[in-house]
Order: C-alpha cells, then structure tokens, then sequence
C-alpha cells in the first residue's frame, strides 16, 4: 500500500471589514504556516486583502448587507443574503475547504448555511468586542458551529457549549 502525504488542512478565512479583519488576521498569524488558507471577501470590501499577510488565494462573494451603518433593510438586506448564500455554493463546492473559519461578519451566517450542507467545518470565535452578549452573527453561528469559541467567560451563560480560550490580543 502507497501511503500518501498528508495535505495541510485548508481553511476558509472569513474576512469582514475593520475589526473582523484585523481580529482574524491576527488568528491567522498565531495559527502558523501549517494551513493552506483561502480567503473570502466580501466584493465590495476594498481594504481588507490589502492587510493580509499570510498567502492564500483570494474570493469574494457580493455582501449580505447593503451599508455599514445603516439600519437593517426588510427587504433588500434578505435579498443580498441570499444572493451571498447563492454565491457561497460554487465557492465551496471549487474550493474545497475542510472548515471555515471566522470572527463574526454577517456573511458568515450565509456561507455558514451552505457549509454545514455541504459537510464542512465552521469554527467561530466571537468577536472580543462582545463582552456580556452574543453578536447577532454570534447568535446564528451558535446554532450552526461545530466549534464556537468566546473571548470573554462572562459569555459562557449565554452559550454554554462555547469554549472559553482566553483573548486573542
């Protein structure tokens, strides 16, 4: 029997704009060399794929919210999610990744959908900028995770199979 050399893990880093990019870059950073990591942008986001500092082939799917800092939209904000879960599908299925891996942009509910019907991997770390509450994202990836980590264990009531390992800064 030939044995075959073992391919790195390949992950799906969910970048979102600001603090999710630089919390999860900084993830990226501490978790090493040992992965193959892809991407995943929102289109309209022009900065983040500036920041990045390990390689990894970048994708980008339209976001699932119309503007940063405008209130929720009944009826474009859904549409835009489902145009970002129809995306996801191709993504995915080309890409191949045995998880994704995010900190709590919205798109993470959307691919997160697609991910668990396509049997892949979610691990999400909530952002440390939620201390005593779980972010909207944070409530719907609690369902869908197969890992959910808190940065804070005053979350822990709220989300009682999370694991607390402490802060990532």
């Amino acid at each position: 029997m030939v044995e075959q050399e073992a391919r790195p893990l390949r992950l799906l880093v969910l970048l979102g704009k600001g603090g999710h990019t630089t919390e999860m870059l900084h993830l990226v950073d501490l978790l090493g060399e040992d992965y193959d990591y892809h991407y995943l942008l929102m289109a309209e986001d022009e900065q983040s794929e500036a920041k990045i500092r390990r390689w990894g082939p970048i994708h980008r799917v339209p976001g699932p919210r119309f503007i940063p800092g405008k209130k929720f939209h009944p009826l474009w904000d859904p549409l835009r999610t489902l145009r970002c879960l129809l995306a996801a599908i191709p993504l995915l299925l080309r890409v191949r990744p045995d998880a994704i891996l995010s900190t709590g942009p919205w798109m993470a509910v959307p691919v997160g959908l697609v991910a668990r019907l396509l049997g892949i991997g979610i691990i999400f770390v909530e952002t440390g900028s939620r201390v005593t509450r779980l972010s909207g994202t944070g409530r719907a990836m609690y369902h869908l995770a197969d890992l959910f980590f808190v940065q804070w264990e005053e979350l822990l009531p709220e989300a009682p199979r999370a694991v607390y390992a402490g802060r990532l800064w």
